[in-house]
């Protein structure tokens, strides 16, 4: 498979509900997650179901347009509680492989499943828009630092 993306967007919050902030860098540490974030910190709210894949997650800024275009419904990286927003990566097709971000080495464990969470905190009728298009869930394999603009592409 040949590809090749961009990170546009890394967001973090400290805390499970809090509101994300977005990061001009962010250091991603290898078994852990994402530095600052709630994932990393173990005070996201799934974070007593502990899993790998649930160090950083990322979502298509193709699949934000979709929701503009054809449901009329307005989600912005911010809003998706995504840590990374790409453009032009085939998350779907990531599911058990390795790909880079920068010279971070993500390994994609699993599907984000969509859930009634993101519905109530924004107050919006999300989750069947989302279904097999809400992200993917990652380990970090190797870490490093990563910013907006880095190349997303295979690792393999």
């Amino acid at each position: 498979m040949s590809w090749k993306g961009r990170l546009d967007h890394i967001h973090i919050c400290a805390k499970g509900a809090e509101a994300m902030t977005e990061l001009r860098e962010a250091k991603l540490v290898a078994g852990q997650g994402i530095e600052g974030d709630r994932y990393f910190l173990g005070t996201g709210t799934y974070s007593d179901k502990p899993a790998p894949d649930r160090q950083v997650t990322l979502i298509e800024s193709e699949t934000l347009a979709a929701l503009a275009r054809d449901h009329n419904m307005e989600l912005t990286p911010v809003e998706s509680r995504r840590n990374l927003t790409v453009t032009g990566v085939p998350l779907n097709h990531l599911v058990g492989k390795r790909f880079r971000v920068g010279d971070v080495v993500l390994y994609g464990g699993r599907l984000n499943t969509p859930c009634k969470y993101l519905d109530d905190l924004l107050g919006k009728k999300l989750f069947k828009l989302l279904l097999n298009r809400s992200g993917l869930n990652c380990e970090i394999v190797e870490g490093g630092t990563i910013r907006p603009g880095d190349t997303v592409e295979p690792a393999e």
